[in-house]
């Protein structure tokens, strides 16, 4: 919950920095037609990120759904609910009777964490490229050179 409360902040700063609300002189001057197209360029890209990580989750939802199905003989909906449960970092709902069972879900467990990371990177990344751009265009002309300088 946290995660997503944090999202919707950059976002809502994002927006409030790019729209004609912004408290700091930006050093260009962008036309009400540059601004909404930044915006909706910036959207469409997110849009496309939270795609992806769906697309990871989804896959991971999958192997979770197939393997608790498999390793411990659950039916398809108490797979899904199981893998569902793991998932999201909630824990398991149903005993697991067999040895074969609780190492697919310590497995499946330790993937679910990997996964979460690998969504919320793909997820935060644009997000996090746009603030650091933000932050970059007040620097000084004089600050690029140095910089520039010390990337050679």
């Amino acid at each position: 919950m946290l995660v997503y409360g944090l999202l919707i902040l950059v976002i809502i700063i994002f927006l409030v920095r790019s729209s004609s609300l912004s408290l700091i002189q930006e050093p260009k001057t962008w036309t009400s037609s540059e601004r909404t197209r930044s915006i909706f360029l910036f959207l469409w890209k997110f849009l496309g990120y939270l795609g992806m990580s769906a697309l990871f989750i989804s896959l991971g939802l999958m192997m979770g759904i197939i393997g608790y199905h498999w390793a411990a003989g659950l039916s398809w909906i108490d797979s899904l609910v199981e893998a569902s449960m793991i998932l999201s970092g909630m824990g398991p709902i149903s005993p697991l009777s067999t040895t074969s069972a609780k190492v697919f879900a310590s497995l499946y467990a330790l993937f679910s964490g990997l996964v979460f990371v690998l969504a919320m990177g793909i997820l935060l990344s644009p997000l996090v490229y746009s603030l650091l751009s933000q932050f970059r265009l007040h620097l000084k002309h004089e600050n690029y050179q140095q910089d520039e300088h010390l990337a050679k």
